[in-house]
């Protein structure tokens, strides 16, 4: 799936080193803004702990886990909208990922380069801000456009209904973002049915508290007065605390080498194995798995997807000729042992079509072309 989550945030506050550490890359990580130009772009596996437990059942010789798509885009600055510090390219930028993941600094460095002191909210919020301005171009250039629509179909009731519902989503979403509201932008878009312009400040989005190594041991982070202020603003589900440093040191070791690190700072898991989690979930993807001697295989899919899409998903002659699935949960497999015994308690079945897959299903998908 072409899925992508984007790695956002003012200069110097972390983007590069996360994202080297999330994939393992060489992208340069230099303390001056602009570092990084163009966009990065790299794939990293989501940590599964079923695949394990499948590739043992199934006796398979090797496995192939679900993946996300990482853009690491280069440090906005306050008049990024107006095409400040090459800002309308990381906003275009911007526009092609599924989910945003601000990455904001919570702890004072004077060896590191930052513009005011530290504040993580304000941070936020210049970043915000510009996109919401260039939302509001988006929606002033579309307005007359809806509007000249208007006019054309005044003698067909079914098309005249749907520019007039544009028309009023796009005044609605103006006020909003004149108001520098993103909220009430986003709770707008989420509520209406109908399809208008893309907009960047109403993505879905998390957001990455870089904390000092310091802060992992007992979770002294809790008392970071700026992370405190994050969970406050955003709710703690939306907030994942993270030493971008730490988890850089740790992607550079061996597997070994960096249980030991982890022990010693007091790390009982690696965060980027969270983030990467809470990013699968957050585009709305779910796994269905494929299984067999040669291979396990974990597929993403978004949630809601029937058999037919997951199918499609696997090859498209698959989707083509879909006649049935036959399917059954990894979890009746663990509890069961077996696939024989799977089959013997009732727990295999045969789907059409619409049947939507769930998390966990393991497809075995019959077909004719």
């Amino acid at each position: 799936m072409g899925i992508q989550a984007g790695l956002v945030g003012l200069p110097n506050v972390g983007k590069s080193t996360l994202f080297n550490a999330l994939t393992k890359s060489a992208v340069p990580a230099e303390n001056y803004p602009f570092c990084t130009i163009d966009p990065h772009v790299a794939i990293t596996e989501v940590p599964d702990p079923r695949m394990d437990k499948l590739m043992a059942l199934y006796k398979s010789q090797k496995q192939i886990p679900a993946t996300v798509t990482f853009v690491d885009i280069a440090g906005l600055v306050k008049g990024a909208a107006a095409g400040e510090g090459l800002g309308n390219q990381f906003l275009s930028n911007i526009r092609d990922v599924d989910l945003i993941l601000h990455v904001l600094r919570c702890f004072e460095d004077e060896n590191i380069t930052h513009s005011g002191p530290i504040n993580p909210i304000n941070d936020f919020e210049v970043i915000v801000a510009e996109l919401m301005l260039k939302d509001v171009e988006s929606v002033t250039k579309r307005i007359p456009k809806v509007e000249g629509e208007i006019k054309k179909h005044q003698s067909q009731p079914l098309k005249l209904k749907e520019f007039q519902e544009e028309l009023n989503l796009l005044k609605a979403l103006l006020t909003a973002l004149d108001a520098m509201d993103y909220t009430k932008a986003r709770s707008l878009v989420l509520a209406s049915k109908v399809q208008t312009v893309p907009l960047l400040s109403t993505k879905n989005f998390l957001v990455i508290a870089n904390i000092t190594e310091n802060e992992i041991e007992n979770d002294a982070y809790k008392n970071n007065k700026h992370y405190q202020s994050l969970v406050a603003h955003f709710g703690a589900d939306k907030v994942i605390p993270v030493s971008v440093k730490i988890e850089y040191e740790l992607s550079q070791l061996s597997d070994e080498e960096a249980k030991d690190m982890m022990e010693m700072v007091g790390l009982k898991e690696k965060s980027l194995n969270t983030i990467i989690r809470q990013t699968y979930a957050n585009l709305g993807l779910i796994t269905f798995f494929t299984c067999g001697p040669k291979e396990i295989h974990a597929w993403p899919i978004r949630k809601g997807s029937t058999a037919r899409q997951a199918a499609g998903e696997i090859h498209s002659d698959l989707e083509r000729g879909f006649i049935c699935a036959e399917i059954f949960n990894c979890h009746d497999l663990f509890e069961l042992g077996s696939e024989a015994a799977v089959k013997e308690k009732g727990k295999l079945r045969r789907e059409g079509q619409d049947y939507i897959v769930a998390d966990g299903d393991i497809l075995n998908i019959k077909f004719n072309v």
